[in-house]
């Protein structure tokens, strides 16, 4: 690849490829040579590892050294500084031999960064620069990487590496990663390909299955409920899986009513369907809800009210992307037929994953969006593909 390099070169790489291992490779090559370089990051998260990793390797010669403006001074008179893009015009004004970006592809407004603030600080010193990261959709580092595949754009060079190329990552993971991932998020992750997609990329094949109208209750179905509880501006919503056809019947919304009337209403959807189980969010105000609703409302309010067959999930940035991905692969692979409901199906293809700097993938709505009917889905979906025999001991039912 090194051979192969021109002036502006884009690496699109499948995880744990070794794309960062080649930044720092390219950044101290060159401050040893008695280049001016720079190294970019997205945030100070992942800009930290990296200048640890920098500060180690070029100790033995750094003649000065600044842990608050992430800057090393070589004796041969080569310099790094270390810069994160929260501030787009981090490096504005500087005269840079070479930069490296890392994780270019969630880099915040990656055109007008590059255009307005890194391009000019190559142009005194007719410096080059490297894109490094895995890709993230269609977006403005697809743009760089169509460059470097085009003949006519002599500066630029880019290439296509996936996870499989390293020598570092076992096959048997990858062959797992596959087996557990939905496919595009598997090919834009490990095969590091560009991926389009639907919103931001969660749920794929969301029109496809999105056909049906609310049924009534059929004596010889089960049913299963997803609950999540409203938070703040947030809705409660109850969605119900008839688990012997995979097929949502209902979706209740509600919203700024009181937890009472919260449970009442639960408790005439469980009177009308009967359900098998109903998996609840429990985590912070869910938590007393889901007690009392275990308990029955005969030993707090002394009514005659029967306790539900509540399971408990406790939602963790772990558990949260297994049954996010759980309902991904559902809903790709034609397993589940939803409501053809205008709110659901709009925050379906709306959901969006981000890859943080510990590596692990964060779903949720976009800002200034809701999520509360996906997460209901997911969960009634979660119950209706675990068996009754396993509900109970489901890992994602533990706290």
């Amino acid at each position: 690849m090194i051979a192969e390099a021109r002036r502006f070169n884009v690496a699109v790489c499948g995880r744990q490829m070794g794309k960062t291992t080649l930044g720092i490779e390219r950044t101290a090559r060159g401050a040893a040579d008695g280049l001016a370089c720079a190294w970019f990051a997205p945030t100070f998260k992942f800009l930290e590892q990296s200048w640890r990793q920098l500060r180690e390797i070029l100790q033995p010669v750094t003649s000065n050294k600044s842990e608050q403006q992430h800057r090393l001074d070589l004796a041969g008179g080569g310099s790094i500084d270390c810069w994160s893009l929260e501030d787009p015009d981090a490096g504005r004004g500087r005269r840079y031999a070479r930069i490296v970006v890392d994780e270019a592809a969630i880099v915040r407004d990656l055109e007008h960064v590059w255009q307005a603030s890194l391009r000019p600080t190559l142009s005194v010193l007719r410096g080059d620069a490297w894109f490094l990261s895995t890709p993230k959709g269609l977006n403005y580092f697809h743009q760089l990487y169509q460059y470097g595949q085009d003949p006519l754009e002599s500066e630029w060079m880019s290439w296509q590496m996936p996870s499989s190329a390293s020598p570092y990552i076992l096959q048997e993971e990858i062959a797992a990663a596959k087996s557990e991932l939905p496919e595009r998020v598997f090919a834009q992750e490990f095969l590091a390909e560009f991926v389009e997609m639907e919103g931001a990329g969660v749920f794929r094949g969301v029109h496809a299955v999105t056909r049906l109208e609310p049924q009534p209750p059929n004596r010889n179905h089960e049913y299963v409920f997803g609950l999540d509880f409203g938070r703040s501006n947030d809705f409660t919503v109850i969605s119900i899986i008839d688990a012997t056809t995979n097929e949502q019947v209902a979706l209740d919304r509600f919203t700024q009513i009181d937890f009472e009337f919260q449970t009442e209403r639960l408790h005439r959807w469980a009177d009308l369907y009967q359900p098998r189980v109903i998996v609840a969010e429990a985590n912070a105000i869910g938590q007393p809800l889901v007690e009392r609703l275990q308990q029955g409302y005969g030993r707090l309010y002394g009514d005659s009210r029967r306790a539900l067959p509540i399971q408990p999930f406790w939602s963790t940035n772990a558990t949260k992307a297994a049954v996010v991905q759980g309902l991904s692969l559902a809903i790709e692979n034609g397993e589940v037929t939803l409501l053809d409901d205008q709110v659901q199906t709009s925050e379906l293809l709306a959901y969006e994953c981000e890859r943080l700097p510990s590596g692990l993938l964060r779903y949720g709505a976009p800002a200034g969006m809701h999520d509360d009917t996906v997460i209901g889905l997911a969960l009634a979906w979660l119950g209706a593909s675990t068996s009754s025999q396993t509900t109970r001991s489901s890992y994602a039912f533990s706290r």
